[in-house]
């Protein structure tokens, strides 16, 4: 099955915590429908002191979040939206359904 949202692609996030945030997706993985969005889900992994990190500590980081739980966003609208992909002559694009607007 094809992947809706993309790397770099603006989102909104429809459910748990984090509801309502708009987020740049920093990266996705298709094996596992997940992805990373910037500034949400944040967990905190315990890390050994290593040479990059003397200290060692907690560090806090954006974990993956499902890609259900995830709306492409439209700025002429405002939220995040559906979309549909219309196929031009040379490219594809993905449009807004509710206005039209290219996303």
């Amino acid at each position: 099955m094809a992947l809706r949202i993309k790397k770099d692609d603006i989102v909104v996030v429809l459910a748990g915590k984090y509801k309502g945030t708009k987020g740049k997706v920093l990266r996705v993985f298709p094996v596992m429908n997940r992805a990373i969005v910037e500034g949400v889900n944040y967990i905190q992994r315990h890390t050994r002191p290593s040479q990059d990190n003397p200290k060692g500590g907690v560090v806090k980081r954006e974990g993956t979040i499902h890609l259900s739980n995830l709306a492409l966003y439209c700025p002429k609208c405002d939220k995040g939206v559906r979309f549909k992909t219309v196929i031009d002559k040379k490219d594809k694009k993905r449009v807004c359904v509710h206005c039209g607007e290219t996303l």
